[in-house]
């Protein structure tokens, strides 16, 4: 991935130009980094709606640029394939038609093959409009390239979740990669942080990139609190699950034992009892759990309800937000190459840590918050505008990053956000509870 600016001597440190062409290249050659793995067919498969094949992901990321930057920008561009417009455009209604989504996986053309020479064409074509372009341009540019290169992370961390879905569909287990970890004994206890109640600042403030749902900061009050030390373990929701969790009717919402009831939910995503032990499909291959590693793949519902069964709750991202506050950005994220979550180090570990561990990559962990809107948020004007606003509706925010988000991505103040009922994404627990 990039560098950061401070990594370069300051009499070699490049232009803004530069830079921007740095991260354009890096981003687009790491989408296809993780494609390396990939045999043809595993590209063309969607094994549900919400999931998208893998040379989907790649066109769609160049379409992007090509839509929003290229054609109106490029002097006497010509899109090699007008077409692409409808196959590859996802959400954006005032740019045009668009391919039904649960149907992506029957476009058996363009081929895997000519994806990639569209993805380089259009590489070709970014490379010359940003060295050449003046310099009112580029800083006109900026912003909106910007924006494509973290869209394009945010389909880099979707190409391996998806990914993972359509190989767990295979009776035969395959393995994405082979990644070895090593055994952790034991997991340090679970202690509790403690939060005094006061007024706190959340939301995005500042220079450098970011969402325009993570603004504007504002004020907001909260009551004492205090928040897990780490992540809910495989071996304590096993615990939630051999107590009868699954059966338990007063530990879920409504709609969340409903889902349970017709989905016949009774384990996270991926588990499956084999041989008298729980096992768990993994980008490497069919597994045994691992106690000590965070659970993952679970739902909204899920979380909510073992945060009950556990005597506590979800935090709000509010407070989650404020525990996250001058903790540094560190942890597993995509580029450790495990692909999975990791148990918590106990050589790591600080007993009676006066701050949170794990805040960053592992999974992404629910919050109880619903997506909605900050006091005096107005989504961007045109297009662009479809990006996070509309979803405002009927989904909860998740934050901190997951083992398949870059470091590079993710931000204290970064909403993620899903509909209570998903669970491909490497999605976690931690608890939170009243003083």
């Amino acid at each position: 991935m990039a560098k950061n600016i401070q990594e370069y001597p300051a009499q070699t440190r490049p232009s803004p130009r530069q830079r921007l062409l740095e991260q354009f290249h890096n981003v687009r050659t790491f989408s296809e980094h993780l494609c390396e793995p990939l045999e043809i067919e595993d590209y063309v498969v969607q094994s549900m709606p919400d999931v998208s094949p893998t040379k989907w992901h790649l066109a769609h990321t160049s379409w992007f640029f090509e839509t929003f930057i290229l054609e109106p920008n490029l002097k006497d561009y010509r899109s090699p394939h007008p077409q692409y417009t409808y196959l590859f455009n996802s959400y954006y209604n005032s740019v045009g038609e668009r391919h039904c989504r649960a149907n992506r996986g029957l476009i058996s053309r363009p081929t895997v093959q000519e994806i990639y020479v569209y993805r380089h064409y259009i590489d070709e074509c970014m490379h010359n409009l940003l060295e050449q372009c003046d310099d009112a341009t580029l800083e006109r540019l900026t912003p909106l390239v910007t924006l494509g290169i973290n869209h394009e992370q945010q389909h880099q961390e979707l190409i391996v979740t998806d990914i993972k879905h359509v190989l767990s569909c295979n009776p035969l287990y395959p393995a994405y990669h082979t990644h070895k970890l090593t055994p952790v004994a034991a997991t340090p206890a679970l202690n509790w942080i403690s939060y005094p109640e006061g007024i706190a600042r959340i939301g995005f403030e500042g220079d450098g990139f970011f969402y325009d749902n993570e603004g504007p900061r504002h004020r907001q009050f909260l009551e004492s609190y205090q928040l897990a030390s780490r992540l809910v373990t495989n071996g304590e929701y096993l615990a939630f699950m051999n107590d009868g969790g699954y059966k338990n009717p007063l530990l879920w919402l409504s709609m969340g034992w409903s889902t349970v009831q017709s989905t016949e939910w009774e384990a996270p995503l991926y588990w499956e009892h084999l041989d008298g032990r729980w096992h768990m499909m993994t980008l490497s291959g069919l597994q045994e759990v691992d106690l000590n590693a965070p659970v993952c793949h679970v739902s909204y519902f899920e979380a909510d309800a073992y945060a009950r069964w556990a005597n506590a709750r979800l935090a709000t991202e509010a407070e989650w937000e404020v525990a996250a506050q001058g903790l540094p950005l560190q942890g597993n994220f995509v580029e450790s190459g495990a692909l999975q979550p990791l148990p918590l180090q106990a050589h790591t570990h600080t007993p009676q840590a006066a701050q949170p561990e794990q805040m960053y990559g592992d999974v992404w962990e629910w919050t109880q918050s619903a997506y909605l809107a900050y006091p005096g948020y107005k989504p961007a004007p045109g297009a662009i505008g479809e990006y996070n606003g509309k979803f405002m509706c009927n989904q909860f925010v998740l934050r901190g990053g997951s083992c398949a988000t870059s470091v590079t991505h993710i931000r204290p103040t970064y909403r993620n956000f899903f509909p209570p009922d998903a669970r491909w994404q490497f999605m976690g627990i931690r608890l939170a509870r009243e003083v």
